[in-house]
């Protein structure tokens, strides 16, 4: 038992370390932004460059992130404005299924081993940006601790894509 508490108490600390990082560090990017003030739809929609959009369609592009965790590290972001998988519902599904699908698609096409990578998304109050963003990390090998901790699956903060589109198909995001 006293092991247990001995785990428990570091693992406490990291996860709160993670959420003051959030707060203090992505606080005001998240007040009330309206899609008109989005860093990230006006990104998908070419208003402002850099970063270099690697992917784009109809739905949705693919750019590598500015911090990235890992040598790829890559946001695929729909064009629509999504707040985040909160306010995603099951009518969804197909959207995330090809963002994710994309993604993998995309990492293979720079010979990434999808077994070691990590693609997924944050989940609210723990996101950067309020637009909804999957994460494509490859490899995940690489990730130091701090980043290993912050796209943790499973976990209350980082879900994986594929139990993200689970938990939108029985509407329990």
């Amino acid at each position: 038992m006293l092991k247990k508490r001995h785990l428990l108490i570091p693992l406490a600390c990291l996860v709160l370390f993670i959420f003051i990082k959030y707060t203090i560090e992505f606080g005001n990017d998240l007040n009330d932004q309206s899609p008109i003030e989005c860093l990230f739809c006006n990104i998908a929609h070419g208003k402002i460059t850099p970063p270099k959009l690697e992917f784009e369609n109809d739905e949705y592009v693919i750019f590598k992130d500015k911090n990235p965790a890992a040598t790829y590290h890559y946001l695929a972001i729909p064009k629509q404005h999504f707040d985040s998988l909160k306010v995603l519902n099951e009518s969804h599904v197909g959207l995330v299924e090809r963002m994710k699908n994309g993604m993998i698609r995309f990492l293979e096409s720079k010979n990434v081993s999808i077994e070691n990578a990590v693609i997924g998304f944050h989940i609210p109050p723990f996101i950067s940006q309020k637009h909804l963003h999957l994460h494509g990390i490859s490899p995940k090998s690489e990730m130091d601790l701090s980043n290993r901790i912050n796209f943790f699956i499973p976990s209350f903060w980082f879900k994986s894509a594929d139990d993200a589109i689970e938990s939108l198909k029985h509407a329990d995001l």
